[in-house]
Formats: structure tokens, C-alpha cells, sequence
């Protein structure tokens, strides 16, 4: 049972980040997950926003996970944020441009249109200021100035994804991973 849950919510990841919301639909979802369709409504009584949601959730927590990877203990934050931002310019091109922003489309897309989505939205986008912001604190900035980082190093990847699909280049990534790791050793710099 478990197993079936799960690939309805791994295929509709996938969609929603090559996709977005509105361009994924149930009967597709059930044909790339290969899952049984009278299972669907069985791990999600409210359909297609339940199982979004639950998509959303699961991007964003796949999402965290591989930023504190990447901002491991001996690691200084600048130069982990930066690889970070590369492995994410390169899965980009790798991708031809259908992926690498899992919770970009969705969230642009029901940013006022829906609730139930923008609530999970902004909790994963919170999740994942919040690991920039752990790693800030432990490097002995405080929390208000890690918070405050970690949300500007959040929209400039989330801005440089949007700009590395739309311009079908890595490029606007590249160059943030590398102001990133500039802005960030000059800050470490000159903390008192």
C-alpha cells in the first residue's frame, strides 16, 4: 500500500516540477506512476490538491535534505551553497530545462489560487531557509542576520532557476553560486 501512496507522489513530483499544477492531470499521473487508478482516491479522498500537497511536502523535504548535504560540518557555508547551486545548474541543462526548481511552477502557479498549495508551498520554502539559516548560526552569525541571509540566498537560487529554464541556460545559476560564494566570504569576513 505504502509503496503505491508513494509513487503517486514521486511521479507527481516529477510532473509538477517539469509541469506545473495545472498542465498535470489525474489520468496522467496514474499512467506515468503505473499505479493502480481505484487505488488514487484511496491514499487521497481529496484528489488532485491532496496529492499535490502531499508532492509538495515531500520536494521540499527532498530539497532540505540535499542542501544540508551539501553544507556538511567541515564545509564553509560559501563554498557549499555554491556547489550546491552548480549540481543545481547542471541537473537544470541535464533536464533540458524541465527541471530543478520542485517547488518554483506550483508555487507561482497557486500562489493566490489556492490555499491548501500555497500553505505547503511556503512551508517547504521555509524548510529550506531554514537549513541556510542553521548552517549561518553554527559559522556564529546571529539568528536574526542568518534568517535574513538564508531567505536572500533562498530567492536568489529560486530567481536564478527561473532564469536558467526560461533562458535555457545554466549560466544565470552559475553566476549566482559564484556571487554567493563571493557575498558570503565577505560576510564572514567582517562579522564582528
Amino acid at each position: 500500500m505504502a509503496a503505491t501512496k508513494d509513487r503517486f507522489i514521486e511521479t507527481t513530483c516529477e510532473l509538477l516540477e517539469a509541469q506545473g499544477y495545472h498542465a498535470t492531470g489525474l489520468k496522467e499521473i496514474v499512467e506515468e506512476s503505473g499505479a493502480p487508478r481505484g487505488s488514487l482516491y484511496y491514499h487521497f479522498p481529496d484528489g488532485k490538491e491532496e496529492l499535490a500537497a502531499n508532492a509538495v511536502r515531500r520536494s521540499g523535504e527532498a530539497y532540505a535534505r540535499s542542501i544540508a548535504k551539501n553544507l556538511k560540518e567541515d564545509r564553509s557555508i560559501s563554498e557549499g551553497v555554491h556547489d550546491f547551486v552548480l549540481n543545481i545548474a547542471d541537473r537544470v541543462e541535464a533536464s533540458g530545462y524541465r527541471s530543478g526548481g520542485p517547488l518554483t511552477a506550483i508555487a507561482m502557479e497557486t500562489a493566490t489560487t489556492n490555499q491548501r498549495l500555497n500553505k505547503a508551498c511556503r512551508k517547504a520554502f521555509n524548510q529550506i531557509r531554514d537549513v541556510f539559516s542553521e548552517k549561518l548560526v553554527k559559522g556564529g552569525i546571529d539568528s536574526k542576520q542568518a534568517e535574513e541571509l538564508a531567505q536572500f540566498i533562498t530567492a536568489s537560487v529560486e530567481g536564478a532557476i527561473i532564469l536558467s529554464r526560461t533562458h535555457h541556460s545554466g549560466e544565470p545559476l552559475r553566476l549566482i553560486a559564484a556571487r554567493l560564494r563571493f557575498f558570503l566570504k565577505a560576510f564572514q569576513r567582517r562579522k564582528p
